[in-house]
């Protein structure tokens, strides 16, 4: 199932030889493996999972000091979209945390497959996903029972990461927005004015900071949020995103005309109407500008939730 429908390239029939001998005894009860599968109609696997348990140091976090990593989870085509791979997951999942005493959880997930496990639990990008599910106390299952609360470091280790950054909206008197040219990141060529969130700084510190040294101008405030936007990790950063987008107000031509750029981060100014945008970006860069441009001229706060990193 791995060979023919996980890997790109098909292992050979000496591989999978060797890999079923080590792999037969290995799934014996005394062995360090274990498996579910859903059967096909003709007695073939529909869909299976299978999971390695390995030792680890005892930790308050992993009592018997067991982990386990989900190697191999795969569906054969025809049966795909059935809810057969959370299955077969859960049923392992299970059984390795109730039967087995495993407490860490890690696995290797595709980008396609990284909602399922973040549904059951898992956290952090797909190159390393990972889950501690505690064992239930003798009490667990009475009316008075109390949780079992992890250490509060070690359940900040379970819960997704972020990144934050905070952004200026500027436009002419016009109403047409205004965007920088980046020299390094060809991916997102047009910009507006702002930047990643410094340890200790607050958004709208950040937002000012950020627009002083990109542009040399000084935003003014009490802030004005526009947009707070919000994107998933992907292959390109492993982290979340969520930013803030605050008005700038309208720039005269004049200041338009003194903005001083860091010729090490942009090195164009423009202002055009925001149609004119739209061929100049990716269409989810695109489409949160036109957030932010609604936002402004309606005078109500958005919330754009897709401005997710790319898997290309």
């Amino acid at each position: 199932m791995r060979s023919e429908h996980v890997l790109s390239q098909p292992l050979s029939e000496e591989w999978i030889r060797r890999c079923a001998d080590e792999l037969a005894p290995r799934l014996s009860p005394a062995g360090d493996a274990r498996a579910f599968i859903v059967d096909a109609p003709d007695g073939t696997m529909a869909a299976c999972a299978l999971g390695l348990i390995h030792p680890v140091l005892p930790a308050p976090a992993y009592p018997r000091g067991l982990a386990a990593r989900v190697h191999v989870v795969a569906t054969h085509p025809d049966f795909r979209r059935r809810g057969y791979a959370r299955a077969v997951v859960t049923a392992l999942l299970d059984h390795l945390a109730d039967i087995e005493g495993v407490t860490l959880f890690e696995v290797h997930a595709s980008v396609e497959a990284q909602p399922l496990y973040r549904e059951l639990g898992f956290t952090g990008s797909p190159a390393l996903m990972r889950m501690t599910r505690l064992e239930p106390t003798a009490t667990a299952s009475t009316p008075n029972s109390r949780p079992v609360w992890l250490p509060l470091k070690q359940y900040a280790e379970t819960v997704p990461k972020a990144t934050a950054f905070a952004c200026v909206y500027f436009t002419d008197e016009d109403d047409r927005p205004l965007q920088l040219h980046s020299v390094y990141s060809p991916a997102h060529s047009w910009q507006l004015v702002g930047g990643t969130t410094d340890h200790g700084e607050r958004p709208f510190e950040t937002a000012v900071r950020e627009c002083r040294e990109e542009t040399g101008l000084t935003v003014a405030g009490p802030p004005r949020l526009l947009a707070t936007v919000y994107g998933l990790p992907g292959i390109q950063w492993p982290y979340s995103t969520i930013g803030m987008v605050f008005d700038g107000g309208r720039l005269t031509a004049m200041q338009i005309r003194g903005i001083t750029l860091d010729p090490q981060e942009h090195d164009e100014v423009h202002v055009l109407p925001l149609a004119e945008w739209k061929a100049l970006m990716p269409a989810r860069d695109f489409a949160r500008l036109r957030t932010v441009a609604e936002a402004r001229r309606t005078g109500e706060a958005a919330y754009f939730g897709t401005w997710d990193w790319g898997n290309e």
